[in-house]
């Protein structure tokens, strides 16, 4: 894994908002988060087939209604890592939360939630959309890894960016529905900056901080892009009210303002003490 960061990678990251590394996985390690990342895809979506129960983590996936507009954005499984041991080592690799941790400028990195995002063929492309927003805890320093499993082009749905937007952004937010410019009625003073193409080869890593603007194109090709993400909570972050991820039985023991420090739920992977 090529997680060693350059002092010209860390300043780009932290004007941009985002930072792609190429060959972030070798060959090996390619074909093992693939293969992870696939079985617990197809575990998932088995499970999610016979829950009636929606605080079980196997609920977690966007599939069931195959015309909702949603649904063919991509298929999204979070929280696998809760469900499926293999991709539960992938995921608490400290080097992951080492590199989240040395961008984002912080002491300690907890993981928020791990999801796959697989765009289906000719799927949907992923309206323009903040992350931190949906998140139950307010933070500048939030910032979430995405990792290429199939190479992303321009013609497949890869991601693009509007650089530095992660200053000025507030808490407001627009869902990802079928208009690709709704966050530009919320923030309409970035209507003239220049996205960014974050077109990479598989193996690839793209780090963003939670509130850089970012979406995807549709998938004009016969083929699936998958993608295997993880957001990141800096160590020492505050419930801000929304219950977003956090099993309900958790949220009703918290106010606003608590620590949210539950290794179960929240685990810490990396801390620079």
């Amino acid at each position: 894994m090529n997680y060693q960061l350059s002092q010209d990678q860390i300043a780009t990251y932290q004007e941009q908002g985002f930072l792609v590394i190429e060959n972030f996985l070798d060959s090996q390690e390619l074909e093992h988060w693939r293969a992870v990342t696939d079985d617990a895809v197809a575990k998932r979506l088995e499970a999610s087939k016979t829950v009636r129960d929606w605080s079980d983590p196997n609920a977690l996936t966007n599939q069931g209604d195959d015309d909702n507009y949603y649904a063919q954005v991509f298929t999204q499984c979070i929280k696998l890592a809760d469900t499926h041991e293999g991709m539960r080592e992938l995921m608490y690799d400290p080097r992951l939360g080492e590199v989240a941790g040395t961008l984002a400028g912080v002491d300690g990195i907890r993981i928020w939630h791990d999801q796959a995002l697989i765009k289906p063929p000719f799927g949907n492309p992923t309206a323009w959309h903040l992350d931190n927003p949906y998140w139950s805890f307010s933070s500048r320093n939030s910032i979430s890894i995405w990792v290429a499993l199939d190479d992303a082009t321009r013609d497949n749905g890869c991601m693009y960016y509007l650089p530095g937007t992660h200053k000025t952004a507030r808490y407001d937010n627009a869902g990802i529905g079928v208009n690709q410019r709704d966050l530009f009625k919320v923030y309409p003073e970035w209507l003239n900056i220049q996205s960014v193409c974050g077109a990479c080869p598989a193996g690839s890593a793209v780090f963003h901080n939670g509130l850089t603007a970012h979406g995807a194109g549709a998938n004009m090709t016969a083929g699936q892009r998958r993608a295997m993400t993880c957001a990141y909570m800096p160590d020492g972050e505050t419930f801000n009210g929304e219950r977003n991820v956090l099993p309900l039985s958790y949220v009703d023991t918290l106010k606003v303002g608590d620590v949210l420090d539950n290794d179960e739920y929240n685990p810490l992977i990396w801390s620079r003490r």
